[in-house]
């Protein structure tokens, strides 16, 4: 069934620091980022009025500006403020929140230097990134046919589009063969994560291993992850993991702010049940995500 296309919705959308319509919040065919990728988001979710982890976003944000060259219009605790205004005037309880900045129209070619930066915010209820079906006994997954680049090739740290290209063609490639998502190994060939979120794995010492984010995002729900394992005692390894290493799992889950803590079932053949670890994961983290909130909502 086809979705409500987003670009024709009810609702209002913080443009540049004034919240319009939201079918009235559009660009230029000619803005730069569209031709280039000199564009950076977030994805952040909100759980019972409060935005999970905002300010840790709103930071990677300007991070990710800068490492394409420029500067966000705004600081940390305007977008902060921004992003919550955003959710307020369209009624948002639990639901996605979209920030992205990118370089506008005054000029066309690879350099850029005289453009203006434009900020939007958009949000809007989002259930599950996954069905709840997958979830329940876990996503497929096949690995992708295209890898993540090397450091030296591409600002890999940064949330920003253009990293996203690949994704998308890995997605729609292992999608056609009826996978949920892709499994991307780096450029060395060593597994990184998946095309929209971080991977871990439980293997045969009992111990959580994950691989070390040298040239993808580390994710801040991977490090919220990280630390609610930690909390309970469970050991964290992260390493360099191989892809002939797959077969030795005994549980894999994917985290990220869309995917929030999603059991796999299956990589390339093997088959994975969603075990002690990844369901404790599953509750402490929706814990946390219901208890930041009422921490907010006190504080208000």
């Amino acid at each position: 069934m086809a979705t409500q296309p987003f670009d024709d919705r009810d609702g209002l959308i913080w443009y540049n620091g004034t919240l319009v319509p939201w079918r009235d919040a559009k660009l230029h065919v000619l803005s730069h980022a569209l031709h280039y990728a000199s564009s950076v988001f977030e994805g952040e979710r909100a759980y019972n009025g409060a935005i999970f982890k905002l300010t840790e976003h709103s930071e990677r944000m300007a991070a990710s500006a800068r490492m394409l060259g420029f500067e966000l219009p705004c600081g940390v605790s305007e977008l902060d403020r921004a992003c919550n205004e955003v959710c307020e005037a369209n009624g948002i309880v639990d639901g996605y929140i979209r920030p992205v900045a990118w370089r506008g129209s005054e000029m066309m070619g690879v350099s850029a230097q005289a453009t203006t930066i434009q900020l939007a915010i958009a949000a809007w209820p989002w259930p599950s990134y996954f069905s709840p079906e997958a979830r329940l006994k876990g996503i497929r997954l096949k690995t992708a046919p295209w890898r993540r680049p090397d450091p030296a090739t591409a600002p890999v740290h940064a949330k920003a589009a253009g990293l996203y290209m690949i994704c998308t063609l890995s997605k729609h490639a292992v999608e056609d063969q009826g996978y949920d998502d892709a499994l991307m190994l780096d450029w060395r060939g060593r597994v990184a994560e998946s095309t929209g979120a971080n991977i871990f794995m439980v293997m045969g010492d009992g111990r959580l291993h994950t691989p070390t984010p040298d040239c993808f995002l580390d994710g801040i729900t991977r490090r919220t992850v990280i630390g609610l394992a930690k909390a309970r005692g469970i050991e964290v390894v992260e390493r360099v993991i191989m892809p002939d290493e797959l077969a030795g799992a005994s549980e894999v889950f994917l985290t990220g702010t869309a995917a929030e803590v999603t059991p796999v079932g299956e990589i390339d053949g093997h088959r994975y049940t969603p075990g002690e670890i990844t369901k404790t994961m599953m509750a402490d983290y929706e814990k946390a995500t219901g208890q930041a909130s009422k921490e907010a909502a006190g504080a208000a």
